[in-house]
């Protein structure tokens, strides 16, 4: 049983009172019920990366690929080892339909010629990544460059 500002939410008990400047900031950025976000550690994950900038070969803080990137947050946030590139991901992933997915999923594009960026999805058809011009940002999967470079979806 919940009491006032509570709620079940995913099987765990939300207390709206207790969501921290993360919860409203991510729940703006996902367009999302701030209640709805129940992955703290993911949220601390994302602003801890925010912003660090693209470099190719990347995988630390001083600079990021996107490869670089969804290893080190699967690893992080959802205790999965991914193979260091885009393509190797692909080709491990389980691939799924894109209506299906699911927050840790990941999702792929075509930008340079084949299996050449990748991201993680959140939620809301919203996914982060590392991208060339902006680093790790939040985008969403409906944006124009997105939609037509998308391949594919997997799970590991």
């Amino acid at each position: 049983m919940s009491g006032p500002g509570e709620y079940y939410s995913n099987g765990v008990l939300v207390n709206i009172e207790n969501s921290t400047d993360l919860h409203f900031k991510y729940a703006v950025l996902l367009d999302r019920p701030v209640e709805s976000l129940t992955n703290l550690g993911m949220l601390q994950f994302i602003e801890d990366w925010y912003g660090t900038r693209y470099r190719y070969g990347g995988n630390d803080k001083r600079g990021v690929d996107c490869s670089g990137f969804t290893c080190a947050m699967s690893s992080t946030v959802f205790g999965k080892t991914l193979p260091r590139t885009s393509r190797e991901q692909y080709d491990r992933a389980q691939k799924i339909p894109a209506e299906y997915l699911q927050e840790g999923d990941l999702v792929f594009f075509n930008t340079t010629g084949g299996v050449s960026h990748v991201g993680i999805y959140l939620s809301n058809n919203k996914f982060v990544h590392a991208s060339t011009s902006s680093g790790v940002v939040i985008s969403d999967l409906n944006e124009d460059y997105y939609r037509r470079r998308f391949i594919g979806a997997g799970r590991l």
